[in-house]
Protein backbone atom coordinates (compact mmCIF):
# COMPACT_ATOMS: atom_id res chain seq x y z
CA UNK A 1 0.00 0.00 0.00
CA UNK A 2 0.99 3.59 -0.58
CA UNK A 3 -0.57 6.87 0.55
CA UNK A 4 -0.12 10.35 -0.90
CA UNK A 5 -1.54 13.47 0.75
CA UNK A 6 -2.76 16.43 -1.28
CA UNK A 7 -3.79 19.91 -0.06
CA UNK A 8 -7.58 20.26 -0.32
CA UNK A 9 -7.33 23.40 -2.44
CA UNK A 10 -5.43 21.42 -5.10
CA UNK A 11 -8.26 18.93 -5.60
CA UNK A 12 -10.70 21.41 -7.10
CA UNK A 13 -13.61 19.79 -5.22
CA UNK A 14 -13.95 22.12 -2.23
CA UNK A 15 -15.59 25.53 -1.94
CA UNK A 16 -13.75 28.79 -1.51
CA UNK A 17 -15.16 29.07 2.00
CA UNK A 18 -13.56 25.76 2.98
CA UNK A 19 -10.18 26.39 1.35
CA UNK A 20 -10.10 29.86 2.92
CA UNK A 21 -10.93 28.30 6.29
CA UNK A 22 -8.08 25.81 5.97
CA UNK A 23 -5.71 28.66 5.14
CA UNK A 24 -7.05 30.72 8.08
CA UNK A 25 -8.18 33.55 5.84
CA UNK A 26 -8.75 36.68 7.89
CA UNK A 27 -12.19 37.27 6.36
CA UNK A 28 -13.55 34.08 7.96
CA UNK A 29 -12.11 34.46 11.43
CA UNK A 30 -15.18 36.26 12.89
CA UNK A 31 -17.33 33.21 12.07
CA UNK A 32 -15.57 30.57 14.18
CA UNK A 33 -14.02 30.36 17.62
CA UNK A 34 -10.91 28.15 17.61
CA UNK A 35 -8.09 27.61 15.15
CA UNK A 36 -7.39 23.94 14.38
CA UNK A 37 -4.36 23.36 16.56
CA UNK A 38 -3.39 21.96 19.94
CA UNK A 39 -3.64 25.47 21.40
CA UNK A 40 -7.14 25.70 19.95
CA UNK A 41 -8.02 22.43 21.70
CA UNK A 42 -6.75 23.79 25.02
CA UNK A 43 -8.89 26.91 24.63
CA UNK A 44 -11.95 24.83 23.75
CA UNK A 45 -11.39 22.73 26.89
CA UNK A 46 -11.20 25.84 29.07
CA UNK A 47 -14.47 27.17 27.68
CA UNK A 48 -16.19 23.80 28.08
CA UNK A 49 -15.00 23.50 31.69
CA UNK A 50 -16.82 26.75 32.51
CA UNK A 51 -20.13 25.32 31.22
CA UNK A 52 -22.44 23.41 33.54
CA UNK A 53 -22.84 19.89 32.14
CA UNK A 54 -25.24 17.14 33.21
CA UNK A 55 -22.98 14.17 32.62
CA UNK A 56 -25.08 11.74 34.65
CA UNK A 57 -28.09 11.98 32.32
CA UNK A 58 -25.84 11.44 29.29
CA UNK A 59 -24.21 8.35 30.79
CA UNK A 60 -27.55 6.91 31.93
CA UNK A 61 -29.14 7.36 28.50
CA UNK A 62 -26.16 5.76 26.78
CA UNK A 63 -26.38 2.74 29.06
CA UNK A 64 -30.09 2.44 28.20
CA UNK A 65 -29.40 2.71 24.47
CA UNK A 66 -26.69 0.04 24.56
CA UNK A 67 -28.75 -2.36 26.71
CA UNK A 68 -28.96 -5.76 25.05
CA UNK A 69 -26.12 -5.00 22.63
CA UNK A 70 -22.75 -6.70 22.90
CA UNK A 71 -20.27 -3.89 23.37
CA UNK A 72 -16.49 -3.72 23.40
CA UNK A 73 -14.82 -2.97 26.77
CA UNK A 74 -13.45 0.21 25.16
CA UNK A 75 -17.01 1.49 24.63
CA UNK A 76 -18.05 0.60 28.17
CA UNK A 77 -14.98 2.37 29.55
CA UNK A 78 -15.67 5.50 27.50
CA UNK A 79 -19.32 5.68 28.62
CA UNK A 80 -18.21 5.45 32.24
CA UNK A 81 -15.48 8.06 31.69
CA UNK A 82 -18.08 10.63 30.59
CA UNK A 83 -18.95 11.04 34.28
CA UNK A 84 -15.50 12.50 34.90
CA UNK A 85 -14.97 16.25 34.61
CA UNK A 86 -11.70 15.80 32.71
CA UNK A 87 -13.39 13.83 29.88
CA UNK A 88 -14.36 15.59 26.66
CA UNK A 89 -15.86 14.39 23.41
CA UNK A 90 -14.77 14.70 19.79
CA UNK A 91 -17.95 14.48 17.76
CA UNK A 92 -19.16 13.89 14.24
CA UNK A 93 -22.78 13.67 13.18
CA UNK A 94 -24.80 12.15 10.39
CA UNK A 95 -28.27 10.90 9.60
CA UNK A 96 -28.94 7.14 9.73
CA UNK A 97 -28.39 6.55 6.02
CA UNK A 98 -29.16 2.94 5.12
CA UNK A 99 -26.09 0.65 5.01
CA UNK A 100 -23.94 3.70 6.10
CA UNK A 101 -24.62 5.66 2.90
CA UNK A 102 -21.68 7.36 1.12
CA UNK A 103 -18.14 6.40 2.10
CA UNK A 104 -17.51 9.67 3.91
CA UNK A 105 -19.87 8.39 6.64
CA UNK A 106 -17.07 5.97 7.52
CA UNK A 107 -14.25 8.47 7.07
CA UNK A 108 -15.73 11.08 9.43
CA UNK A 109 -16.18 8.44 12.15
CA UNK A 110 -12.59 7.26 11.77
CA UNK A 111 -11.46 10.87 11.94
CA UNK A 112 -12.98 11.51 15.39
CA UNK A 113 -11.45 8.24 16.58
CA UNK A 114 -8.02 9.31 15.32
CA UNK A 115 -8.28 12.79 16.86
CA UNK A 116 -9.29 11.37 20.24
CA UNK A 117 -6.36 8.95 20.20
CA UNK A 118 -3.92 11.66 19.14
CA UNK A 119 -5.08 14.04 21.88
CA UNK A 120 -4.76 11.28 24.50
CA UNK A 121 -1.04 11.20 23.76
CA UNK A 122 -0.53 14.96 23.59
CA UNK A 123 -2.75 15.93 26.55
CA UNK A 124 -2.60 12.93 28.93
CA UNK A 125 -4.21 14.87 31.77
CA UNK A 126 -7.53 14.65 29.89
CA UNK A 127 -9.59 11.81 28.45
CA UNK A 128 -11.10 12.13 24.96
CA UNK A 129 -14.06 10.12 23.70
CA UNK A 130 -15.03 9.78 20.01
CA UNK A 131 -18.78 10.18 19.46
CA UNK A 132 -21.12 9.60 16.54
CA UNK A 133 -24.19 11.82 17.04
CA UNK A 134 -27.03 10.33 15.00
CA UNK A 135 -29.37 12.74 13.20
CA UNK A 136 -32.16 10.19 13.33
CA UNK A 137 -34.96 12.77 13.26
CA UNK A 138 -34.25 13.79 9.67
CA UNK A 139 -37.25 13.08 7.43
CA UNK A 140 -35.55 13.21 4.02
CA UNK A 141 -36.06 9.60 2.96
CA UNK A 142 -34.98 10.31 -0.64
CA UNK A 143 -31.49 11.05 0.66
CA UNK A 144 -31.32 8.66 3.60
CA UNK A 145 -32.93 5.71 1.82
CA UNK A 146 -30.66 5.61 -1.25
CA UNK A 147 -27.16 4.23 -1.81
CA UNK A 148 -24.92 3.66 -4.84
CA UNK A 149 -22.78 0.56 -5.31
CA UNK A 150 -20.42 0.39 -8.29
CA UNK A 151 -22.76 2.35 -10.57
CA UNK A 152 -26.00 0.71 -9.39
CA UNK A 153 -28.46 2.66 -7.28
CA UNK A 154 -30.50 1.05 -4.49
CA UNK A 155 -33.55 2.85 -3.16
CA UNK A 156 -35.77 1.87 -0.24
CA UNK A 157 -39.34 2.19 -1.49
CA UNK A 158 -41.35 2.29 1.71
CA UNK A 159 -44.69 3.94 2.48
CA UNK A 160 -43.51 5.05 5.92
CA UNK A 161 -43.24 8.77 6.69
CA UNK A 162 -41.76 11.07 9.31
CA UNK A 163 -38.38 10.78 11.03
CA UNK A 164 -36.34 8.16 9.18
CA UNK A 165 -34.74 6.94 12.40
CA UNK A 166 -38.15 5.96 13.73
CA UNK A 167 -39.06 4.04 10.59
CA UNK A 168 -38.89 0.27 10.79
CA UNK A 169 -37.23 -2.31 8.61
CA UNK A 170 -40.06 -3.65 6.46
CA UNK A 171 -40.43 -6.23 3.71
CA UNK A 172 -39.40 -3.66 1.10
CA UNK A 173 -36.15 -3.10 3.02
CA UNK A 174 -35.46 -6.84 3.23
CA UNK A 175 -36.09 -7.12 -0.52
CA UNK A 176 -33.58 -4.30 -1.07
CA UNK A 177 -31.03 -6.09 1.08
CA UNK A 178 -31.56 -9.29 -0.92
CA UNK A 179 -30.98 -7.36 -4.13
CA UNK A 180 -27.76 -5.87 -2.73
CA UNK A 181 -26.66 -9.36 -1.67
CA UNK A 182 -26.99 -10.60 -5.25
CA UNK A 183 -24.48 -7.98 -6.39
CA UNK A 184 -21.78 -8.17 -3.74
CA UNK A 185 -21.95 -11.71 -2.30
CA UNK A 186 -19.77 -12.94 -5.17
CA UNK A 187 -16.86 -10.90 -3.77
CA UNK A 188 -14.40 -12.44 -1.29
CA UNK A 189 -15.92 -10.80 1.80
CA UNK A 190 -19.35 -10.12 0.32
CA UNK A 191 -21.20 -12.69 2.42
CA UNK A 192 -19.54 -11.29 5.55
CA UNK A 193 -20.84 -7.73 5.12
CA UNK A 194 -24.28 -8.96 4.03
CA UNK A 195 -24.45 -11.14 7.16
CA UNK A 196 -23.66 -8.08 9.26
CA UNK A 197 -26.38 -6.07 7.52
CA UNK A 198 -28.89 -8.87 8.14
CA UNK A 199 -27.87 -9.06 11.78
CA UNK A 200 -28.52 -5.33 12.29
CA UNK A 201 -31.42 -4.67 9.91
CA UNK A 202 -33.90 -7.19 11.26
CA UNK A 203 -37.59 -6.99 10.37
CA UNK A 204 -39.45 -4.40 12.51
CA UNK A 205 -36.24 -2.96 13.97
CA UNK A 206 -36.13 0.84 13.83
CA UNK A 207 -33.57 2.36 11.46
CA UNK A 208 -31.94 4.26 14.31
CA UNK A 209 -31.53 1.07 16.34
CA UNK A 210 -30.18 -0.81 13.31
CA UNK A 211 -27.73 2.01 12.61
CA UNK A 212 -26.58 2.02 16.23
CA UNK A 213 -25.90 -1.71 16.07
CA UNK A 214 -24.16 -1.49 12.68
CA UNK A 215 -21.89 1.42 13.63
CA UNK A 216 -21.11 -0.27 16.93
CA UNK A 217 -20.20 -3.51 15.15
CA UNK A 218 -17.87 -1.69 12.74
CA UNK A 219 -16.21 0.77 15.15
CA UNK A 220 -16.86 -0.42 18.70
CA UNK A 221 -13.34 -1.82 19.02
CA UNK A 222 -12.05 1.75 18.72
CA UNK A 223 -14.19 2.92 21.65
CA UNK A 224 -16.62 4.90 19.50
CA UNK A 225 -19.86 5.88 21.25
CA UNK A 226 -23.06 6.21 19.23
CA UNK A 227 -25.68 8.61 20.61
CA UNK A 228 -29.31 8.79 19.50
CA UNK A 229 -30.65 12.20 20.66
CA UNK A 230 -34.30 11.26 19.99
CA UNK A 231 -34.85 10.78 23.71
CA UNK A 232 -36.98 12.53 26.36
CA UNK A 233 -34.22 12.76 28.98
CA UNK A 234 -31.78 14.30 26.51
CA UNK A 235 -34.36 16.71 25.12
CA UNK A 236 -35.18 17.79 28.69
CA UNK A 237 -31.59 19.06 28.95
CA UNK A 238 -32.29 21.16 25.86
CA UNK A 239 -35.75 22.33 26.98
CA UNK A 240 -34.64 25.86 28.04
CA UNK A 241 -33.31 26.50 24.54
CA UNK A 242 -36.48 25.09 22.95
CA UNK A 243 -38.57 27.40 25.16
CA UNK A 244 -36.43 30.40 24.20
CA UNK A 245 -36.88 29.53 20.52
CA UNK A 246 -40.66 29.14 20.82
CA UNK A 247 -41.19 32.32 22.81
CA UNK A 248 -38.54 34.60 21.29
CA UNK A 249 -37.67 33.05 17.91
CA UNK A 250 -34.10 34.04 18.77
CA UNK A 251 -32.17 31.81 16.34
CA UNK A 252 -33.60 33.31 13.15
CA UNK A 253 -32.41 36.81 14.02
CA UNK A 254 -28.99 35.54 15.11
CA UNK A 255 -28.48 33.56 11.91
CA UNK A 256 -29.86 36.28 9.60
CA UNK A 257 -27.27 38.80 10.80
CA UNK A 258 -24.45 36.28 10.33
CA UNK A 259 -25.64 35.27 6.86
CA UNK A 260 -25.68 38.92 5.78
CA UNK A 261 -22.06 39.29 6.84
CA UNK A 262 -20.94 35.92 5.50
CA UNK A 263 -22.67 36.44 2.15
CA UNK A 264 -20.43 39.40 1.37
CA UNK A 265 -17.80 36.92 0.16
CA UNK A 266 -19.28 33.41 0.42
CA UNK A 267 -22.38 31.42 -0.42
CA UNK A 268 -24.73 31.02 2.55
CA UNK A 269 -25.55 27.41 3.38
CA UNK A 270 -28.72 27.41 5.51
CA UNK A 271 -31.17 30.26 6.06
CA UNK A 272 -33.48 28.72 8.64
CA UNK A 273 -37.04 29.81 9.46
CA UNK A 274 -38.80 32.06 11.95
CA UNK A 275 -39.13 29.06 14.29
CA UNK A 276 -36.38 26.49 13.75
CA UNK A 277 -38.21 23.68 15.48
CA UNK A 278 -40.33 20.75 14.29
CA UNK A 279 -43.10 18.90 16.09
CA UNK A 280 -42.26 15.20 16.17
CA UNK A 281 -44.92 12.64 16.96
CA UNK A 282 -45.38 9.04 15.79
CA UNK A 283 -44.71 9.04 12.03
CA UNK A 284 -44.88 12.82 11.61
CA UNK A 285 -42.22 15.52 11.77
CA UNK A 286 -43.78 18.84 10.83
CA UNK A 287 -42.94 22.53 11.11
CA UNK A 288 -44.13 24.60 14.05
CA UNK A 289 -45.33 28.00 12.84
CA UNK A 290 -46.64 31.04 14.67
CA UNK A 291 -49.89 32.67 13.57
CA UNK A 292 -50.72 35.64 15.74
CA UNK A 293 -50.58 34.43 19.33
CA UNK A 294 -51.15 30.80 18.35
CA UNK A 295 -48.66 28.08 17.41
CA UNK A 296 -49.77 25.90 14.52
CA UNK A 297 -48.61 22.55 13.12
CA UNK A 298 -50.62 22.74 9.92
CA UNK A 299 -49.71 19.33 8.47
CA UNK A 300 -51.40 17.52 11.37
CA UNK A 301 -54.03 20.17 12.07
CA UNK A 302 -52.86 21.01 15.60
CA UNK A 303 -53.03 24.42 17.24
CA UNK A 304 -51.52 25.41 20.60
CA UNK A 305 -51.66 28.47 22.76
CA UNK A 306 -48.31 29.57 24.13
CA UNK A 307 -49.18 28.06 27.51
CA UNK A 308 -50.30 24.76 25.97
CA UNK A 309 -47.13 24.44 23.89
CA UNK A 310 -44.88 25.12 26.88
CA UNK A 311 -46.83 22.57 28.89
CA UNK A 312 -46.28 20.08 26.06
CA UNK A 313 -42.56 20.86 26.23
CA UNK A 314 -42.55 20.23 29.98
CA UNK A 315 -44.27 16.85 29.73
CA UNK A 316 -43.09 15.57 26.32
CA UNK A 317 -39.83 17.29 25.31
CA UNK A 318 -39.09 14.45 22.89
CA UNK A 319 -41.81 15.85 20.61
CA UNK A 320 -39.67 18.88 19.77
CA UNK A 321 -37.09 18.38 17.06
CA UNK A 322 -34.60 21.10 16.00
CA UNK A 323 -33.82 21.74 12.37
CA UNK A 324 -30.30 22.34 11.03
CA UNK A 325 -30.04 25.76 12.72
CA UNK A 326 -30.50 24.38 16.24
CA UNK A 327 -29.35 20.77 15.80
CA UNK A 328 -25.77 21.71 16.65
CA UNK A 329 -26.92 23.48 19.80
CA UNK A 330 -28.75 20.31 20.89
CA UNK A 331 -25.59 18.29 20.30
CA UNK A 332 -23.38 20.68 22.24
CA UNK A 333 -25.86 20.94 25.12
CA UNK A 334 -25.92 17.17 25.60
CA UNK A 335 -22.23 16.39 25.09
CA UNK A 336 -19.10 17.75 26.82
CA UNK A 337 -17.81 18.45 23.36
CA UNK A 338 -14.78 20.44 22.27
CA UNK A 339 -14.47 19.66 18.53
CA UNK A 340 -16.89 18.90 15.72
CA UNK A 341 -15.75 17.04 12.60
CA UNK A 342 -17.83 17.61 9.48
CA UNK A 343 -17.79 17.89 5.72
CA UNK A 344 -17.51 21.10 3.74
CA UNK A 345 -21.26 21.72 3.68
CA UNK A 346 -21.58 21.05 7.40
CA UNK A 347 -18.80 23.45 8.34
CA UNK A 348 -20.34 26.08 6.07
CA UNK A 349 -23.61 26.10 7.99
CA UNK A 350 -21.83 25.81 11.36
CA UNK A 351 -20.10 29.09 10.53
CA UNK A 352 -23.55 30.68 10.45
CA UNK A 353 -24.28 29.57 14.02
CA UNK A 354 -21.75 31.32 16.23
CA UNK A 355 -24.22 34.02 17.32
CA UNK A 356 -26.86 31.36 18.05
CA UNK A 357 -24.45 29.77 20.53
CA UNK A 358 -23.61 33.15 22.00
CA UNK A 359 -27.32 33.90 22.57
CA UNK A 360 -27.72 30.79 24.74
CA UNK A 361 -24.28 31.02 26.41
CA UNK A 362 -23.17 27.70 24.95
CA UNK A 363 -19.50 26.92 24.17
CA UNK A 364 -18.83 26.88 20.43
CA UNK A 365 -16.65 23.90 19.40
CA UNK A 366 -13.58 23.74 17.21
CA UNK A 367 -14.58 23.02 13.59
CA UNK A 368 -12.49 20.40 11.78
CA UNK A 369 -12.93 19.43 8.14
CA UNK A 370 -13.38 15.67 7.99
CA UNK A 371 -10.75 13.49 6.35
CA UNK A 372 -11.23 12.67 2.67
CA UNK A 373 -9.92 9.67 0.74
CA UNK A 374 -9.56 8.42 -2.78
CA UNK A 375 -8.94 4.67 -2.90
CA UNK A 376 -7.29 3.39 -6.04
CA UNK A 377 -6.62 -0.29 -6.71
CA UNK A 378 -3.42 -1.77 -8.13
CA UNK A 379 -4.77 -2.09 -11.67
CA UNK A 380 -5.92 1.54 -11.70
CA UNK A 381 -2.59 2.72 -10.27
CA UNK A 382 -0.68 0.78 -12.93
CA UNK A 383 -2.83 2.21 -15.71
CA UNK A 384 -2.29 5.73 -14.35
CA UNK A 385 1.47 5.21 -14.36
CA UNK A 386 1.43 3.74 -17.88
CA UNK A 387 -0.37 6.84 -19.09
CA UNK A 388 2.41 8.94 -17.61
CA UNK A 389 0.48 10.51 -14.74
CA UNK A 390 0.83 10.66 -10.98
CA UNK A 391 -2.24 9.75 -8.92
CA UNK A 392 -2.54 13.40 -7.87
CA UNK A 393 -3.02 14.34 -11.54
CA UNK A 394 -6.30 12.41 -11.63
CA UNK A 395 -8.16 15.26 -9.92
CA UNK A 396 -7.90 17.20 -13.18
CA UNK A 397 -10.69 16.85 -15.74
CA UNK A 398 -10.52 14.04 -18.31
CA UNK A 399 -10.18 16.62 -21.08
CA UNK A 400 -7.23 18.30 -19.36
CA UNK A 401 -5.51 14.94 -18.90
CA UNK A 402 -6.07 13.97 -22.53
CA UNK A 403 -4.71 17.29 -23.78
CA UNK A 404 -1.66 16.95 -21.57
CA UNK A 405 -0.99 13.40 -22.73
CA UNK A 406 -1.26 14.34 -26.41
CA UNK A 407 1.00 17.36 -26.06
CA UNK A 408 3.55 15.34 -24.10
CA UNK A 409 3.68 12.42 -26.52
CA UNK A 410 3.19 14.09 -29.88
CA UNK A 411 6.84 15.15 -30.32
CA UNK A 412 5.76 18.15 -32.36
CA UNK A 413 4.50 21.67 -31.76
CA UNK A 414 0.80 21.68 -30.84
CA UNK A 415 0.55 25.08 -29.19
CA UNK A 416 0.77 28.54 -30.74
CA UNK A 417 1.40 30.45 -27.51
CA UNK A 418 4.50 32.25 -28.82
CA UNK A 419 2.87 32.97 -32.17
CA UNK A 420 -0.22 34.41 -30.49
CA UNK A 421 1.98 36.61 -28.29
CA UNK A 422 3.90 37.85 -31.34
CA UNK A 423 0.66 38.56 -33.17
CA UNK A 424 -0.70 40.49 -30.20
CA UNK A 425 2.49 42.58 -30.09
CA UNK A 426 2.34 43.18 -33.85
CA UNK A 427 -1.16 44.65 -33.73
CA UNK A 428 -1.12 46.35 -30.31
CA UNK A 429 2.27 47.99 -30.73
CA UNK A 430 3.78 48.08 -34.23
CA UNK A 431 0.64 48.44 -36.39
CA UNK A 432 -1.10 50.86 -34.02
CA UNK A 433 2.00 53.07 -33.99
CA UNK A 434 2.01 53.12 -37.80
CA UNK A 435 -1.73 53.79 -38.12
CA UNK A 436 -1.79 56.47 -35.42
CA UNK A 437 0.53 58.62 -37.52
CA UNK A 438 -1.73 58.26 -40.54
CA UNK A 439 -5.20 58.41 -38.91
CA UNK A 440 -5.69 57.90 -35.16
CA UNK A 441 -9.38 57.18 -35.63
CA UNK A 442 -8.36 53.80 -37.13
CA UNK A 443 -6.64 52.77 -33.86
CA UNK A 444 -9.64 50.83 -32.51
CA UNK A 445 -10.14 49.14 -35.90
CA UNK A 446 -6.55 47.83 -35.85
CA UNK A 447 -7.00 46.43 -32.32
CA UNK A 448 -10.20 44.70 -33.41
CA UNK A 449 -8.37 43.15 -36.40
CA UNK A 450 -5.74 41.93 -33.95
CA UNK A 451 -8.36 40.28 -31.75
CA UNK A 452 -9.87 38.54 -34.76
CA UNK A 453 -6.43 37.31 -35.88
CA UNK A 454 -5.71 35.99 -32.38
CA UNK A 455 -9.06 34.23 -32.31
CA UNK A 456 -8.17 32.57 -35.62
CA UNK A 457 -4.87 31.28 -34.22
CA UNK A 458 -6.61 29.98 -31.08
CA UNK A 459 -9.10 28.06 -33.24
CA UNK A 460 -6.22 26.74 -35.37
CA UNK A 461 -4.46 25.53 -32.22
CA UNK A 462 -7.61 23.63 -31.17
CA UNK A 463 -7.83 22.00 -34.60
CA UNK A 464 -4.18 20.98 -34.45
CA UNK A 465 -4.80 19.36 -31.05
CA UNK A 466 -7.99 17.61 -32.25
CA UNK A 467 -6.17 16.22 -35.27
CA UNK A 468 -3.38 14.84 -33.09
CA UNK A 469 -5.84 13.42 -30.53
CA UNK A 470 -7.19 11.00 -33.11
CA UNK A 471 -3.89 9.14 -32.87
CA UNK A 472 -4.47 8.55 -29.14
CA UNK A 473 -8.02 7.19 -29.06
CA UNK A 474 -7.04 4.15 -26.96
CA UNK A 475 -5.42 6.33 -24.31
CA UNK A 476 -8.45 8.63 -24.31
CA UNK A 477 -10.71 5.67 -23.58
CA UNK A 478 -8.41 4.58 -20.75
CA UNK A 479 -8.41 8.05 -19.19
CA UNK A 480 -12.20 8.34 -19.45
CA UNK A 481 -12.61 4.90 -17.87
CA UNK A 482 -10.27 5.78 -15.01
CA UNK A 483 -12.12 9.01 -14.33
CA UNK A 484 -15.50 7.27 -14.41
CA UNK A 485 -14.32 4.61 -11.95
CA UNK A 486 -12.58 6.93 -9.50
CA UNK A 487 -14.78 10.02 -9.82
CA UNK A 488 -18.30 8.63 -10.46
CA UNK A 489 -20.72 11.24 -11.84
CA UNK A 490 -17.76 13.68 -11.89
CA UNK A 491 -17.88 13.71 -8.10
CA UNK A 492 -15.55 12.47 -5.41
CA UNK A 493 -15.62 8.71 -4.85
CA UNK A 494 -16.48 9.23 -1.18
CA UNK A 495 -19.61 11.23 -2.01
CA UNK A 496 -21.10 8.50 -4.22
CA UNK A 497 -19.87 4.99 -3.42
CA UNK A 498 -21.06 2.91 -0.47
CA UNK A 499 -18.90 0.93 1.97
CA UNK A 500 -20.43 -2.43 0.99
CA UNK A 501 -18.45 -2.92 -2.25
CA UNK A 502 -15.10 -2.03 -0.64
CA UNK A 503 -15.81 -4.21 2.37
CA UNK A 504 -16.91 -7.04 0.07
CA UNK A 505 -13.56 -6.89 -1.74
CA UNK A 506 -11.15 -6.14 1.12
CA UNK A 507 -13.03 -7.11 4.29
CA UNK A 508 -12.62 -5.26 7.58
CA UNK A 509 -9.05 -4.57 6.45
CA UNK A 510 -10.47 -1.72 4.36
CA UNK A 511 -11.61 0.08 7.52
CA UNK A 512 -8.27 -0.58 9.19
CA UNK A 513 -6.44 0.89 6.18
CA UNK A 514 -8.60 4.03 6.24
CA UNK A 515 -7.98 4.28 9.98
CA UNK A 516 -4.23 3.86 9.47
CA UNK A 517 -4.02 6.75 7.02
CA UNK A 518 -6.52 9.01 8.78
CA UNK A 519 -4.96 12.26 9.95
CA UNK A 520 -5.84 14.03 13.21
CA UNK A 521 -5.59 17.84 13.28
CA UNK A 522 -3.53 17.90 10.07
CA UNK A 523 -5.86 18.54 7.16
CA UNK A 524 -5.07 17.01 3.75
CA UNK A 525 -6.75 14.77 1.19
CA UNK A 526 -5.46 11.17 1.25
CA UNK A 527 -4.97 9.08 -1.91
CA UNK A 528 -4.46 5.44 -0.98
CA UNK A 529 -3.34 2.69 -3.35
CA UNK A 530 -4.80 -0.64 -2.26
Amino acid sequence: MDCTYLPYQQTGYFSKLITDYLQQNEALQPFYEHEVSLDGIRTAIQQRQAFSQNRQVLADVLKQQYAGIEIDPAVEKNIQSLLQSNTFTITTAHQPVIFTGPLYFVYKILHVIKIAESLHKQLPEYHFVPVFFMGSEDADLDELGTINVDGKQYKWNTTQTGAVGRMKVDKAFIALLNELSNQISVEKFGKEIIALFRQCYKLNTTIQQATLELVNALFGEYGLIVLIPDNRQLKNLFAPVIEKELTEQFSHAAVAATIDALSQQYKAQAGGREINMFYLIDDKRERIEKEGDAFVVQAINKTFTKEELLQELQTAAERFSPNVILRGALQETILPNIAFVGGGGELAYWMELKQVFKAIHLPYPMLILRNSFLFINEKQATRTQELGFAVTDLFQSAQTLINELVKRNAGKQLTLTDEIACLQKLYSEKLTNIIDIINITLHAHVLNLGRQAQKGLIELEKKMLRAEKKKYEAQQRQINKLKAQLFPDNSLQERVENLSLFYARYGNEFIKIAYQYSLALEQEFAIVQL
